[in-house]
């Protein structure tokens, strides 16, 4: 029997604001490939094709790879409606689809496992598993579609106290840990001064504008400021390695015809790199594909080609006002 009406009922129940988006990004037409005043919920551009396409093109490039990143905006509800209308689309066109997240954390993956087979209840679920804010609007959709067709649900990013100790002592932090502590991280962390080291230190800021006195910043400060983005991207390498190694070992574990759908926020995969370049030195062979949303104010000011850098497919959304 096939699975299609559980799932559109899904989106209609679980997570109403995504039927919205489903039905305004799937149909075809003028507004699908040229401006359309901002009248609908979602546009998207083909970054190879250097033009916006129809919904329908996003998804079967989609469903042809081994593995898709969808680099959110955390705080955007048209960004979580896009990304369950993908994760829909995938389960549509593919046999084995696994969903990893960076919301949830690797210790806690007991805990979502019984809760996927059943065994605990969704109460018991959220009091011990430290979702995020939001959980019940933004991600609960995902893991709830995943959770009726039978989808493995990957907790995919290191712990939060493990990256908080890295970015106070740098990596020699993860030395000191336990044996389960520590497999709780992946087992390689390699943390290049590489382009995204690059990204990393002009989004930190990475010098300090004045000293104490107000004067230029002395050598010591420069030092210190330099030292605290160094361990904070240490801390961001942790998260992006581990991320990266939970995709490879589920694409792994997952077998052939599988594909792994990961979410995370859009700097983790923008330009291909962070835990999309982590998942790629781990699963060499695994054509990928990264997505990026951009939430805009009007949707008939897209521009694609600002953005064309950052992912294969570009989503803008309509931005809450």
């Amino acid at each position: 029997m096939s699975l299609r009406k559980p799932v559109r009922a899904l989106l209609l129940c679980v997570a109403p604001f995504a039927f919205t988006a489903c039905a305004s990004v799937s149909r075809p037409g003028k507004n699908a490939t040229s401006p359309d005043n901002g009248t609908s919920a979602l546009r998207i551009y083909d970054t190879k094709a250097a033009r916006f396409v129809p919904f329908s093109r996003l998804a079967a490039a989609a469903s042809r790879v081994d593995i898709v990143f969808f680099g959110e905006q955390h705080d955007d509800p048209a960004t979580h409606a896009a990304e369950l209308a993908v994760l829909a689309s995938l389960g549509e066109r593919r046999e084995r689809v696994v969903l990893s997240v960076e919301m949830f954390e690797r210790d806690v993956q007991f805990l979502l496992n019984q809760y996927l087979d059943g065994s605990v209840s969704e109460k018991d679920f959220m009091a011990g598993s430290r979702p995020w804010d939001r959980y019940n609007t933004d991600y609960r959709p995902l893991v709830e579609l995943s959770r009726i067709r039978g989808w493995p649900v990957i907790a995919a990013n290191v712990p939060r106290r493990i990256a908080s100790a890295v970015s106070r002592k740098g990596l020699v932090a993860l030395d000191t840990m336990s044996a389960t502590e520590r497999s709780y991280s992946a087992t390689q962390n390699i943390c290049p001064k590489d382009a995204y080291y690059k990204h990393f230190a002009a989004l930190m800021g990475d010098t300090p504008g004045h000293g104490a006195s107000g004067a230029q910043p002395s050598a010591a400060e420069l030092a210190a400021a330099a030292a605290m983005t160094d361990r904070f991207y240490e801390a961001q390498c942790v998260k992006d390695e581990t991320m990266g190694e939970s995709v490879a070992n589920a694409l792994a574990r997952a077998g052939s015809g599988a594909i792994v759908f990961h979410v995370d926020g859009a700097f983790h995969s923008d330009f291909g790199l962070g835990t999309a370049e982590r998942a790629r030195r781990r699963a060499t062979s695994a054509n990928v594909l990264i997505l990026t949303a951009v939430p805009l104010a009007d949707l008939s000011k897209a521009n694609g080609a600002e953005y064309a850098k950052r992912a294969d497919f570009v989503l803008f959304t309509r931005a809450p006002k």
